[in-house]
């Protein structure tokens, strides 16, 4: 039990002596030596924004990110070395000069592009070529979308789509609104009588002659 509270005791005063060396070290900062750290970051090759970069401190969990358009903005200290990072693009670094006499401080800094080129794959859907020749004089080549258009919009196929296609709820309410301005137009008065008149009796006798009237028996 002695031997366990010794190690307990070492491993205490280890920890204890390890936090006093850090804070020794980092000493808090100097406001003097604060200052507001601004700039944008771009690409090298055609000086376009690089959108969240990411930008550290160096040794230290401070830092902030780009915008959209490459701009950021935080507090750094004087010397500090900045880390830029994005994806796509090779790290840099930059040491903010401890010679500063302003507390406020712009930087354009500049990336390099960073392309990998990866290995030419070749895909084939067949192993051999003597399958792949097969299959070509076998391929049922379809029409393309102007010749199946114009299968589409042919006139008697039309034509006869047209005959037993009923009305959709769009023509119906059309179709209602129209008797209804119909009854309308013609309130307090007797409708008009198309038995005198010449033009609905042409139509009729052209009607008659086509057939209309047996086709429509027929159906």
């Amino acid at each position: 039990m002695k031997n366990i509270l010794k190690y307990i005791l070492f491993a205490f005063t280890a920890i204890l002596v390890q936090q006093t060396i850090a804070q020794t070290k980092k000493s808090p900062p100097n406001k003097n030596n604060l200052i507001q750290f601004s700039g944008v970051v771009v690409e090298g090759d055609s000086l376009r924004p690089v959108p969240y970069a990411s930008i550290m401190i160096k040794d230290s969990y401070r830092g902030t990110v780009s915008d959209y358009f490459g701009y950021f903005s935080f507090v750094a200290q004087k010397g500090d070395t900045l880390e830029f990072s994005a994806i796509g693009y090779r790290d840099a670094a930059y040491v903010i000069p401890d010679t500063l006499t302003t507390n406020k401080y712009s930087l354009i800094q500049v990336l390099s592009t960073d392309t990998v080129f990866l290995k030419t794959t070749e895909v084939y859907a067949w192993p051999s070529k003597e399958q792949f020749k097969h299959a070509f004089l076998q391929l049922n080549v379809q029409d393309d979308e102007l010749a199946r258009a114009q299968k589409n919009m042919d006139r008697a196929d039309m034509k006869e789509r047209m005959t037993g296609m009923a009305n959709d709820a769009t023509m119906n309410y059309k179709y209602s609104q129209q008797q209804y301005q119909s009854k309308l137009y013609y309130a307090g008065q007797l409708p008009p009588n198309n038995l005198l008149n010449p033009i609905a009796w042409s139509k009729f006798i052209k009607a008659w002659k086509n057939g209309d009237f047996k086709n429509k028996k027929k159906k």
